[in-house]
């Protein structure tokens, strides 16, 4: 069979007819675009023989992280077989297929691991670039996520993906504590690619790990052409914002994006009901009444009690379910992750038993009002939280949750150790959530009676 070359200069067994979608597959998919499914159906019906390309197929359908998900990835596994039967990949495709294999086998992290061969002899594959990236931060492998860009560094120097190059660099340098790196590595993918909205984030992350929430409003709010072309990840920038709002105590400035951007789609995939009950629960911890939005949240969480596709996606649906006081339903959901836990045959299951069902009892406890048993668990998950996935940002609800737990629940010393520590993780940047919570540790001293405290709103 002929071969030719995608755009990255990558040896391919794409026909001629398709290597034209196939290319605008690739390059949405670095940007996130919407439009990256809709291309993938184009390669495809145009050489519905690219084994590489249904397994492709396979692994964007795992990276939603639903459990109904697993079936259509296995039916792209099986058409990718029968292609690679009567059209054999090249070795470098052959490898899509085997991480889809291994994906489906219960090991992600075996999956990210079979691309790096990839890019040991094609360096410049950008789509095997880009997909490690994305499974590693599923699975909270920040180290690894930067050894894999610095170890292609050196062949990327006249790439034309160049710029999504240095916003994936930006992203897994803020995510390992360089922060003035990252947001020049971000800075400068963005100028090369001015639609990376994954490279524009790193920037914000790394505004809100040095606590300078202003300058992050004013990074992100001139610059909405780069996430409009965006899939749901535009919500997830737009969360930013909010959060850099509710950082600087403008919290009807964050409502407001919460009902006309975040949830201006009322999905129930489940970032961007991390999105949402993220934000909710850290206003609800500022004291402020979110009223009845909690109800749709734990009306679609309480549908997904039974995936267990992704610990970060089950802690985040339970705190939609203790959110709108589904206490059924989260009972529910602890009972699945506990059997889920007892397996310990996938990764998954693994993360389920550690620290999943610490981190999703502590929850629990905390709707509940159980302040003491909630620190307790929270405080007990809280060092493997790193492997849940998803960002330091994302996580640091769950930070904030173990805080607020020990101040209700009377631990003031142990929420003043985490405020300590949570600065230094920031290079010693004091943002607003920590300075409210130190007056108040400040003012609990003061009066000795007082047993806890709370943050709600003087």
């Amino acid at each position: 069979m002929a071969h030719t070359t995608d755009f990255c200069g990558c040896e391919t067994t794409v026909p001629a007819a398709a290597i034209g979608p196939w290319n605008d597959t690739i390059r949405a998919f670095l940007a996130h675009g919407a439009s990256t499914p809709d291309h993938l159906a184009r390669a495809l019906a145009a050489a519905p023989e690219f084994a590489q390309g249904h397994a492709v197929k396979g692994l964007f359908c795992l990276l939603l992280g639903r459990r109904e998900m697993f079936d259509t990835a296995r039916q792209c596994r099986t058409t990718a077989r029968q292609a690679a039967a009567g059209a054999p990949p090249t070795a470098r495709e052959a490898s899509y297929l085997a991480a889809l294999d291994a994906w489906l086998g219960g090991q992600p992290s075996q999956a990210a691991a079979t691309l790096e061969t990839v890019l040991a002899t094609e360096p410049r594959d950008a789509l095997a670039m880009k997909l490690i990236q994305a499974i590693r931060f599923v699975l909270g492998q920040p180290e690894a996520m930067r050894r894999s860009i610095e170890g292609v560094l050196s062949a990327w120097d006249d790439h034309p993906a160049l710029g999504y190059l240095k916003g994936c660099y930006a992203f897994a340098l803020e995510e390992t504590g360089e922060y003035a790196a990252g947001e020049t590595a971000g800075r400068e993918g963005l100028l090369l690619a001015p639609d990376d909205a994954w490279g524009l984030h790193a920037v914000a992350h790394v505004y809100d790990m040095t606590a300078r929430a202003g300058d992050g409003l004013f990074w992100l709010s001139g610059q909405t052409h780069a996430w409009a072309h965006c899939n749901n990840f535009r919500y997830h920038v737009w969360w930013h914002i909010a959060l850099m709002h509710l950082d600087q105590g403008q919290y009807d400035a964050a409502l407001d994006l919460y009902d006309t951007e975040i949830r201006a789609d009322r999905t129930d995939d489940y970032r961007d009901i991390a999105n949402a009950t993220s934000l909710l629960s850290r206003l609800e911890i500022e004291g402020i009444d979110v009223g009845p939005r909690w109800d749709e949240l734990a009306e679609l969480a309480a549908r997904r009690t039974g995936d267990g596709s992704l610990v970060f996606a089950d802690l985040h649906y339970m705190l939609a379910l203790i959110g709108g006081r589904r206490a059924d339903a989260a009972t529910e959901l602890l009972r699945r992750m506990s059997r889920d836990a007892a397996r310990r045959d996938t990764e998954v299951a693994r993360l389920m038993a550690r620290p999943g069902l610490s981190a999703a009892t502590g929850l629990e406890a905390f709707g509940e009002g159980q302040y003491a048993e909630a620190f307790l668990n929270l405080n007990a998950a809280r060092r493997d939280m790193q492997s849940v996935g998803g960002s330091h940002a994302q996580r640091d609800v769950f930070e904030r949750l173990t805080i607020e737990a020990a101040l209700r629940g009377g631990f003031l010393n142990a929420a003043e150790r985490m405020l300590a520590d949570r600065t230094q993780r920031r290079g010693g940047a004091v943002d607003g959530y920590t300075s409210r919570r130190m007056d108040l540790i400040a003012a609990a001293r003061q009066d000795p009676l007082q047993r806890n405290v709370t943050g709600a709103r003087a």
